[in-house]
């Protein structure tokens, strides 16, 4: 299951050569999405179980015991686990890549305004914190001239999406698609925006092809080593700079997608999400969570959810995300 985010790399790379500004061609939505109602509890209550079902429910409290993961107690100023955050995804030049991107500014951001709404009714007891999360570093199906596969965007296009953020009091993430680059080279060009206080970090190893390939034809991975990177790199900005604790997205749907995950290094100054970055039926990624997030605990745990009905037919409803252990904390529209 490989997400559909590779197919728009071409049209991407095009509108940033001719430098194509992603408001000029949106389209306005007929309405803005909400997530519809799950069906009362009562009257699920009233559904014999399936074998299959009870089944995964032993299964689950197995697993249940794993969490929550113990750390070290985070810096003053931690977001997770007292908030939820609420994010859009995507990139200002490609309607195609995610809601961020697919819609004019004003609409997009009453969009998740939302969302949010939609997620504090749903769950009065946690505060909900809205956020943009940009690619930053956009994977390639051609090599470039450096031969990296990947695309860094210009720093105007993030001050860009950083005035959008003002506008909701939003964090705004960084997503990093590296290619046949590494994390090495493309997080220390980022410093400079990392370093403010709202400012996060994702990484995809979908598009980390550092066992050779070209991104979007197969499935990449990352290491517990490069995740530990990651971290010790924002833990530095951190420490260096004084600043709360950062929160490190890592997005995951496939076993190799993230391997040896007991060695990942948990600390105070970073919070580390294991983010289902799957789509389809509400069954299917609810299994995509089990089997890769839940079973291989890390710290904090994310859901993505899909406004086009191709990838998410029906969309996982809010009560059902609700619904499952570990607590989501972190849900990302594309």
């Amino acid at each position: 299951m490989i997400s559909t985010l590779h197919r728009s790399l071409p049209a991407l790379a095009l509108a940033v050569l001719v430098g194509v500004p992603a408001d000029s061609a949106a389209q306005v939505p007929d309405s803005v999405p909400v997530p519809a109602k799950a069906p009362a509890p009562a009257a699920e209550a009233r559904r014999p179980l399936t074998a299959e079902q009870i089944a995964v429910a032993r299964r689950d409290s197995v697993l249940d015991a794993l969490w929550p993961v113990k750390g070290p107690e985070p810096l003053p100023g931690a977001i997770l686990p007292e908030k939820r955050i609420i994010a859009y995804y995507g990139n200002p030049l490609s309607k195609r890549m995610g809601v961020l991107g697919e819609y004019p500014t004003d609409t997009m951001l009453a969009m998740l305004d939302a969302e949010v709404r939609a997620w504090e009714e749903a769950d009065p007891s946690t505060p909900v914190q809205p956020a943009l999360h940009l690619i930053a570093v956009v994977a390639q199906a051609s090599p470039g001239r450096d031969g990296k596969y990947r695309l860094r965007m210009a720093d105007t296009l993030i001050e860009r999406v950083a005035s959008w953020a003002a506008m909701r009091n939003a964090l705004v993430f960084l997503d990093v698609q590296v290619g046949l680059s590494t994390l090495q080279e493309e997080l220390p060009r980022l410093a400079s925006f990392l370093v403010r206080p709202n400012f996060h970090l994702g990484i995809d190893p979908e598009f980390s092809m550092k066992n050779g390939g070209i991104p979007g034809q197969r499935i990449g991975t990352f290491d517990a080593e490069d995740i530990n990177y990651a971290t010790k790199f924002l833990g530095d900005l951190v420490t260096n700079h004084k600043l709360p604790p950062k929160i490190l997205v890592v997005h995951r749907f496939t076993k190799r997608g993230v391997t040896n995950y007991e060695r990942i290094t948990l600390s105070s100054e970073v919070q580390i999400v294991m983010h289902m970055d799957g789509f389809g039926t509400p069954v299917l990624k609810r299994s995509t969570f089990r089997q890769f997030i839940k079973a291989e605990p890390v710290q904090f745990v994310g859901w993505k959810q899909f406004y086009k009905p191709k990838n998410d037919n029906p969309r996982t409803t809010i009560a059902e995300i609700l619904r499952l252990n570990p607590k989501v904390l972190y849900i990302q529209y594309q």
